[in-house]
C-alpha cells in the first residue's frame, strides 16, 4: 500500500512539474507577443488591461467602471 501511495505521489509531483514547464513556455510566448506588439508600435501595458477586461463579464466590467468613475470624480480626476 504505501509502495502504491508512494508512486502515486511521484507521478502527481512528476506532472505539476511537467505544468509548471508548460506554464513557463506559455509565460515566455505571451512576453513575446507582447514585444512583438511594442515593437509595431503598440503600448503592451495598454494591451494588457484590454485583455484583463475582456476576462471579465459585462456586469464586472460595468461594476468596476462604475466604481472607478466614482473613485475618479471623489478625487477630482473626473
Amino acid at each position: 500500500m504505501a509502495e502504491t501511495t508512494d508512486d502515486r505521489l511521484r507521478l502527481l509531483i512528476e506532472r505539476v512539474e511537467r505544468l509548471e514547464e508548460e506554464k513557463k513556455g506559455i509565460a515566455d510566448d505571451i512576453r513575446d507577443v507582447y514585444a512583438e506588439a511594442k515593437a509595431v508600435g503598440y503600448d503592451a501595458k495598454i494591451m494588457r488591461q484590454i485583455v484583463r477586461l475582456r476576462k471579465m463579464s459585462p456586469d464586472d466590467r460595468a461594476e468596476m467602471e462604475t466604481i472607478l468613475d466614482l473613485y475618479k470624480a471623489a478625487l477630482g480626476l473626473g
